[in-house]
């Protein structure tokens, strides 16, 4: 389970990390971002597919969901200072808890 979670907090850095070069990368127009970007897309896709192969896909991108909620909302903070609103936090809250009840069956 916590191998689980470690892949599922990586795939969401190298997911939102990603992202956030290919924004910088056409902002700047300058491509070794650009590349940099796609390959961290193509890694996360690979972690997530081969670390959680013992949950159906479905409940493993349900649970990818949630980890990559909370890293996009603290990247979001650390890089652009972008803070969430009430209205991500309660959002967040039910994600949270829907990633819960697919781990757990609760």
């Amino acid at each position: 389970m916590i191998g689980l979670v470690a892949a599922l907090i990586g795939g969401a850095l190298l997911e939102a990390g990603g992202n956030a070069l290919v924004r910088q990368a056409l902002v700047q127009r300058w491509w070794p971002l650009l590349v940099t970007g796609i390959v961290m897309f193509a890694l996360y896709s690979v972690l997530i597919n081969r670390s959680g192969l013992e949950l159906d896909f479905g409940r493993l991108m349900g649970c990818y969901i949630v980890a990559f909620f909370v890293v996009s909302q603290i990247l979001a903070a650390l890089i652009y200072r972008d803070l969430p609103s009430a209205r991500t936090l309660l959002g967040g809250v039910l994600i949270i808890g829907g990633g819960i009840t697919l781990l757990t069956g609760v």
